[in-house]
């Protein structure tokens, strides 16, 4: 992983038999192996492996819909995926039995039998049915990524090739914008604690990739471009929602009347509003809404893991050392932190667990404190059979601390007193964690003070404290003390500690 390659926020995924049974569930695969198990020696296909126009109307009755236009459009598009997934196998003329049937088929090019993949659905293991629904997903988004076209025939030149020049489209900027925006609902729902809840407005989407975080009033060019954006991702939502990635309420059909009654820019204003949260809830519905399934966050997760991203999920860390763990859930926000370290221990001796997070916390480098304190938040979630493993270390100059603040919040007898000098390297290396951490201003403000306001004299001791982060932790202090007296303190005794050093 290249050093400034971001990490995303872990997501917790259900297990894979759950997700497995989504997978089936999902109309569009539903339909594809309904097609598959309906197809037979007699189904006839053309060159590109579509169905035969003279088979549409008996497959679309076995698809239960109706053979008018919708109904075969329908059949289609889940014919494609069982293709495309390899729930159905296509024979040339040639490799057919009777090329007599192929040729009066008319424009039928081939034939068909089951595919392997169609067996995996019913005999194979979860993992096996995964892996079908997410070829079914690469299927479904190259059609989503794919431009609407109205009149087809025009674009078809005499050498019978679609001229994509006339088309003015770009496949490749096509498909990064869909990847971009499911990339963006992703981190939401992330950020939402990684368990894919809530709706998002599709005016937030469509805003997060037009609007640059920089610009506070939007130019009526951007407007236009998030009315067209928005539009855009009502067409593909619409398309990815029948193999299960999303839950998508459409635009209304009486708002798309409303706005083409008015120019695009009042429309991508109101858009805007929407996604600044500035209109009600009602309203905002009205632009759409659209959330992740739990199989969706499993599908783009793995779309982004095949692209080399860092999108770690709960319980990726279950069988790693300890090492591993505390180095891996820094990034994680506490609540998933906290789940993440749960499902390890679970697997664990609470004494080998205890020994093992001890050890891996010890150390001297840039980051050693905040994974310290994800090893003492780590060892809070562990019982009384830890306390003699816990003992061991209370002389030790970087765990000893620790150790005494452990025993102290399960109200174990006899715990000898810390020397002073352990009380303020113990104070320094809890502020250099939080400064790390990077958490919220007032709680960090909050920690610094309640420190020093419970040890009298804390500046003048705290400058000879043999600790890396000494003096970086006094500057900090010297900027963030919001008495000033004692944040002049901080500042002071940061100097004597880098000329100590």
């Amino acid at each position: 992983m290249a050093p400034d390659q971001p990490i995303l926020p872990p997501v917790r995924l259900r297990s894979d038999a759950e997700l497995a049974r989504d997978a089936l569930a999902a109309p569009l695969l539903a339909r594809a192996v309904r097609l598959a198990r309906w197809a037979g020696p007699e189904t006839r296909v053309g060159a590109g492996g579509e169905l035969a126009d003279a088979q549409l109307p008996a497959a679309a009755e076995a698809l239960g819909l109706t053979a008018d236009e919708d109904g075969e459009a329908e059949t289609a598009e889940a014919w494609r995926v069982a293709v495309d997934t390899g729930l159905v196998e296509i024979h040339d003329p040639e490799d057919a039995e009777s090329g007599k049937e192929a040729e009066e088929a008319g424009d039928a090019e081939g034939t068909v039998t089951a595919g392997e993949n169609l067996a995996a659905l019913t005999g194979g293991s979860p993992k096996d049915v995964l892996a079908v629904w997410l070829e079914g997903f690469e299927s479904v988004f190259d059609d989503a990524a794919a431009p609407y076209i109205d009149d087809l025939d025009a674009l078809v030149g005499p050498d019978g090739e679609i001229d994509f020049e006339a088309l003015d489209w770009d496949p490749e900027a096509e498909a990064d914008f869909l990847e971009g925006v499911l990339g963006n609902l992703y981190l939401l729902t992330a950020s939402e604690g990684g368990s894919g809840e809530g709706p998002v407005p599709l005016p937030a989407l469509a805003a997060s990739m037009v609007i640059p975080d920089d610009m506070n009033e939007p130019t009526d060019d951007i407007l236009e471009q998030v009315s067209d954006a928005m539009m855009r991702l009502d067409e593909q939502f619409r398309i990815l929602e029948p193999i299960g990635l999303v839950e998508y309420q459409p635009v209304d059909e009486a708002l798309m009347v409303e706005e083409s009654e008015e120019d695009v820019t009042d429309a991508g204003r109101t858009a805007a509003a929407g996604a600044a949260e500035e209109l009600d809830d009602e309203d905002v519905s009205r632009y759409g809404m659209v959330r992740l399934t739990p199989l969706g966050l499993y599908g783009i997760r793995s779309r982004m893991l095949d692209a080399g991203l860092a999108a770690p999920a709960v319980g990726d860390l279950a069988e790693k050392d300890a090492d591993t763990l505390l180095a891996g859930v820094v990034h994680y926000p506490q609540e998933a932190a906290r789940a993440e370290v749960a499902g390890w221990l679970a697997a664990r001796e609470v004494p080998a667990a205890a020994r093992d997070l001890l050890a891996a916390a010890r150390g001297s480098e840039p980051g050693a404190p905040l994974r310290r304190l994800h090893a003492q938040q780590a060892l809070s979630l562990v019982g009384a059979e830890a306390e003699p493993v816990v003992r061991e270390v209370l002389d030790d100059a970087e765990l000893g601390g620790l150790a005494r603040v452990w025993l102290a919040e399960r109200g174990a007898a006899d715990i000898p007193a810390p020397p002073e000098s352990m009380i303020f390297w113990l104070a320094i290396d809890t502020i250099a964690a939080h400064l790390d951490a990077e958490g919220e201003l007032e709680e960090l403000q909050d920690l610094i003070e309640g420190l020093t306001g419970r040890h009298g004299g804390f500046f003048d001791q705290a400058w000879r404290v043999d600790h890396p982060s000494t003096a970086d932790v006094l500057e900090a202090m010297g900027r963030l003390h919001r008495d000033k007296p004692s944040a002049k303190e901080a500042r002071k005794a940061a100097f004597k500690a880098r000329s100590r050093r």
